[in-house]
């Protein structure tokens, strides 16, 4: 069976760790007022990256949560890769030059596709497409803005732009501890060569099992980002990282 990689995930409110359900600001839970303990604590359990979203930079186009990441940055040396508000190149460089692994760009994937490929030309292996859908219909601006966009189309504009990898989210699952769109995912990653990271939903260790079965029958599944129930104690991180291997 393929190998899964774990992203544990931290999502930055106001410098704090949160889970919001279905990307709505008003439905958050705050996790850790301290996201660079997180941070270590995700590192300590064993994990090998560290999924990253500003969702105050999401929303206001630019970066918000810096202080907050750059101590996350400082605490930890897992590699990290960071989304939310990263809308041009030079917030694409500051990010990168802070030591930052991957930035995930979403909303300016649609909006300035060209820039996302000029990105990921100019630093290979660095750049990730963030592709969020409900209904299979791509979201934007913080999931605040729904586009006529089919998901797969997206994804097949990056085909050969020499993106690491897609991570892609199913809204309608977010937060809501549903599990994995799997079939999405797996569409998608039967679509496009391109690594596709499954985000949104994810309940428990039948999941991983479930992507890993994608995985080894073809579909090209990178790994999946843990929310909600890695903080609920819905997943051991032991469990999860001996299923995933």
């Amino acid at each position: 069976m393929s190998a899964l990689n774990l992203y544990p995930a931290i999502d930055l409110k106001n410098g704090e760790c949160v889970r919001l359900q279905q990307g709505d600001m008003a439905r958050v839970t705050v996790f850790n007022s301290d996201p660079a303990a997180q941070a270590k604590a995700w590192e300590d359990a064993g994990f090998k990256y560290l999924h990253l979203v500003d969702l105050d930079g999401a929303f206001a186009g630019k970066p918000a949560n810096v202080a907050a990441v750059k101590a996350i940055r400082q605490a930890i040396r897992l590699p990290i890769q960071l989304g939310g508000g990263i809308r041009d190149e030079a917030t694409i460089e500051s990010w990168l030059n802070a030591g930052i692994s991957r930035v995930i760009l979403g909303t300016i994937a649609v909006r300035n596709p060209d820039l996302v490929r000029a990105a990921a030309k100019r630093w290979p292996g660095r750049v990730v497409v963030g592709i969020d859908a409900r209904s299979g219909r791509v979201a934007v601006e913080g999931w605040a803005e729904a586009s006529d966009l089919d998901a797969i189309d997206l994804a097949k504009k990056f085909v050969d732009a020499g993106v690491a990898a897609i991570v892609y989210t199913d809204i309608d699952r977010d937060g809501l501890l549903k599990g994995v769109n799997v079939a999405a995912t797996a569409a998608m990653a039967r679509a496009v060569p391109i690594p596709v990271i499954a985000s949104g939903g994810l309940a428990g260790i039948e999941d991983l099992v479930a992507l890993k079965h994608e995985a080894a029958n073809g579909a090209a599944i990178d790994g999946a980002i843990l929310g909600r129930a890695l903080y609920d104690g819905r997943i051991d991180p032991a469990a999860a990282l001996r299923e995933a291997a």
